[in-house]
């Protein structure tokens, strides 16, 4: 690479070496200080690059191990999720694949269950640790939980666990047990002994979001980057739908029923009737 090249590249975690002919084409790329074509291509698996691309370290086996069970665990959030239910309106709507990604980080980056809700549950993490008498304290108090952000609008209800349910769903529990069977002596294994008694203090039962938060937290991201890689891990599943609902049309695009309680048009009819 030229001095002047040098000059004004500036990367403390990515380095390359310009072809001898041509200064734009890499002849060597360096990451973290491993030749990632040479070092790491054929004896990494995707888990370990991506740790040491964000982390700066290879991973130990179960760490490794432990982020590819996070991110098969959120890979595809399904249909039911804003994000990918965005992505397939997109799809279906004929728009191009970067507009269908797009839609889905949109849809998913928010405070309710988005991966701005990972970001304020990784700080109570930060905040609170393994200490059940602070998570006390924090979760009686959650409008004060990201109240100095502008962009965002108040998290309605404390980050981590479900608005709406009634009880923790099957594949959170499943998550945090696999989770913890690696990762045995941090927040996971904390959150799995101590679920219960965080779900009363909360009212609402775990959600994922506050699964990945605590794994996140153990593999020693921060808030800002667990934000951005959940809306990464995510967008396979929006990709795959997104294709599916470009294939299959807008006639079978899957619509939620919705019940309506005290609908005006059924109130309408019947005072006509009247």
């Amino acid at each position: 690479m030229s001095d002047e090249i040098k000059d004004v590249i500036h990367s403390r975690i990515w380095e390359e070496e310009a072809t001898e002919n041509d200064p734009f084409t890499a002849h060597a790329c360096f990451c973290n200080g491993y030749n990632v074509y040479s070092d790491v291509l054929e004896k990494a698996s995707y888990p370990e690059y991506l740790y040491l691309l964000f982390r700066g370290e290879r991973p130990s086996t179960q760490v490794a191990r432990a982020l590819e069970i996070l991110t098969i665990a959120i890979a595809n959030p399904g249909p039911r999720d804003p994000s990918v239910h965005a992505a397939m309106a997109a799809g279906v709507g004929g728009s191009p694949a970067a507009a269908a990604l797009m839609a889905a980080l949109a849809a998913g980056a928010g405070v309710s269950g988005g991966a701005r809700e990972v970001f304020l549950c990784m700080q109570l993490w930060a905040d609170c640790g393994c200490k059940l008498e602070a998570w006390q304290k924090a979760l009686h108090a959650p409008s004060a939980i990201g109240k100095k952000m502008e962009v965002w609008p108040e998290a309605g209800h404390p980050p981590g666990f479900a608005p709406y349910a009634k009880c923790c769903a099957t594949p959170v529990q499943q998550t945090l047990a696999a989770l913890a069977s690696h990762l045995n002596n941090g927040n996971i294994a904390w959150l799995q002994q101590h679920r219960e008694s965080l779900e009363l203090v909360s009212g609402h039962p775990l959600a994922m979001t506050g699964v990945i938060s605590a794994a996140l937290i153990d593999l020693g991201f921060t808030p800002k980057a667990g934000e951005m890689l959940t809306l990464y891990f995510r967008l396979p599943g929006a990709a795959a739908h997104a294709l599916e609902q470009g294939e299959t049309g807008i006639r079978n695009f899957p619509f939620f029923a919705i019940d309506i309680l005290n609908d005006p048009a059924t109130n309408v009819d019947a005072g006509a009737k009247q």
